[in-house]
This record gives C-alpha cells, sequence and structure tokens, in this order.
C-alpha cells in the first residue's frame, strides 16, 4: 500500500494564541492515533516519511500528527517563557478539543514522548494507551549548554560542549528549522516536572528504545515504575534512527489494538 499523500497542515490556535500545525490522515471516523515528534524533527520528518502513517493508516487508524510549537509549520517564538512542559500540553488537549476527539491512543517520540508522559497522566480520560519512544528518566537536555548555543548563533562562535554542538548540528540537517526557537525551548523547558514514579500515568504504556540508543538501561527503569509500563528494545537502532524501523512500527500497532477506543458516530 502506498506512503499516503500529505495533506495540507490545518492550524489550530493554542491558548495562548501561537498557531500549531496538524496534519490529518485516513479516516475520520476511524480509532485516532495522536502522534507527537521529537526535539529539533516535526511531524512528517518523524511519522510520515518513516512509514507510521501508511501502516497506521492501513491497520484501520486515523492519524492525526502535530507540529509542536518551535518546529515545523508550527509558530517558533523565541522567547522561552511561550515554552514549558505545561504548555506543550495543552498544545496537545488543544488540538484534541479542536478536532473534537473524546478519546485517542497516542504515540510518541523522544521530546514527543515526554510530553506524551505527562499528557497521559493528567489526561486518562482522553489518552487510553500511549507508545512512548525513547524517553528516559530525568531530563536528556539538561546538560545542553543554553549559553554556549546563544553565542553560537549570535556570532559563530565555536561551540565547545560535545552534546551541545552534536544537537545543534542535528537540529541544522532539518529544513526550516529555527536554531533560536529551539534553543529558546530548551531554555523554557528548564526547571519542568521529569517523569517519575511520582506521576507515572496509569493507563498501558509501551516504552520502546533502540538496543544502540545510550538511554536504553533509563528507559527500561522508566517502565518498571509505570504502573502498566511493558518495554520492547528496538532492534539495530540508535536514538536517531530508531523511528525508521518496521520492528517499532508493528509493536506499536499491536499494542494499540489491544485496546480500540470507540469510533466517531
Amino acid at each position: 500500500m502506498p506512503t499516503p499523500s500529505t495533506p495540507p497542515p490545518r492550524m489550530v490556535y493554542s491558548p495562548d494564541g501561537m498557531k500549531i500545525a496538524t496534519y490529518d490522515f485516513g479516516d475520520p471516523g476511524a480509532p485516532t492515533v495522536l502522534a507527537v515528534h521529537g526535539f529539533a524533527s516535526s511531524a512528517l520528518a518523524n511519522w510520515h516519511s518513516t512509514g507510521w502513517t501508511r501502516d497506521l493508516t492501513r491497520a484501520g487508524y486515523r492519524v492525526l500528527l502535530i507540529d509542536q510549537r518551535g518546529h515545523g509549520a508550527s509558530d517558533k517564538p523565541h522567547n522561552p517563557s511561550a515554552y514549558s512542559m505545561a504548555t506543550l500540553v495543552d498544545d496537545v488537549l488543544q488540538v484534541l478539543d479542536a478536532y473534537l476527539l473524546d478519546e485517542v491512543v497516542y504515540a510518541g517520540y523522544s521530546l514527543g514522548a515526554r510530553v506524551g508522559w505527562h499528557a497521559a497522566g493528567e489526561h486518562p480520560d482522553r489518552i487510553s494507551r500511549t507508545v512512548l519512544g525513547g524517553i528516559p528518566d530525568g531530563d536528556p537536555l539538561k546538560r545542553f549548554q543554553v549559553g554556549e548555543a546563544k553565542r553560537h548563533i549570535e556570532s559563530g562562535t565555536e561551540v565547545g560542549d560535545r552534546l551541545t554542538g552534536a544537537y545543534l548540528t542535528m537540529a541544522r540537517r532539518v529544513p526550516g528549522n529555527d536554531l533560536e526557537a529551539l534553543v529558546a525551548l530548551v531554555e523554557g523547558m528548564r526547571g519542568s516536572p521529569q517523569p517519575g514514579p511520582d506521576n507515572a500515568p496509569p493507563q498501558p504504556l509501551l516504552f520502546a528504545t533502540g538496543s544502540e540508543d545510550h538511554i536504553l538501561e533509563a528507559s527500561r527503569a522508566l517502565a518498571a515504575v509505570a504502573p502498566q509500563g511493558g518495554f520492547f528494545e528496538i532492534p539495530g537502532r540508535n536514538h536517531f534512527n530508531a523511528p525508521t524501523s518496521r520492528a517499532f512500527r508493528e509493536a506499536a500497532i499491536a499494542f494499540f489494538r489491544d485496546h480500540q477506543p470507540e469510533t466517531t458516530p
């Protein structure tokens, strides 16, 4: 079955007036998978070009993708105050309300998985089960050197910190990325709540992390504290290429099929 053609983005206004780009694939009356991408990626790069929209629609799902603020076709504010975990969760709920969706299943990768952890925990009536790809305990960006990144963007100063430089290099590879907005996101999310035993979502969760990802054991540890957490090790994948794995897609679809939310009348 060919990959579905890309629909034009539909903009949803967030509670603070930001435009959030969304993409709708499949039968509007089918159970919906809400999919949220990772840091410095986009909805189409993370989920569409990697085969997820094709395989999920073929499995009988409607797929709703979100460009998180600061990414893709969504607004990209440069003020750190526009970014917090609470704000990103509010964006997700606003999209559900705009599409009149009472209940969805959720797929998130990296940053999108962290948003999914908090959204599912705070709104178990709206999100019935969740796939969390590439998520560890703690904050994976706590070592990101915001000051170095800002100086690099402003004046081209060489970045000394290896992790910070790697993230900036990765971000530049995605067309349309705004480095200033992405650094503002990292700064704005400092101090946001981290996933752990005290805020674990109650519904079924499938954690999935690449066998070559350095956060593998931290992801296993987080799965162990979730009341209904399962774990899938994505064979032969690291943090950056895990979304391309067919085995990951198949595991997610099997997990979603264990619970089918009600279809739209």
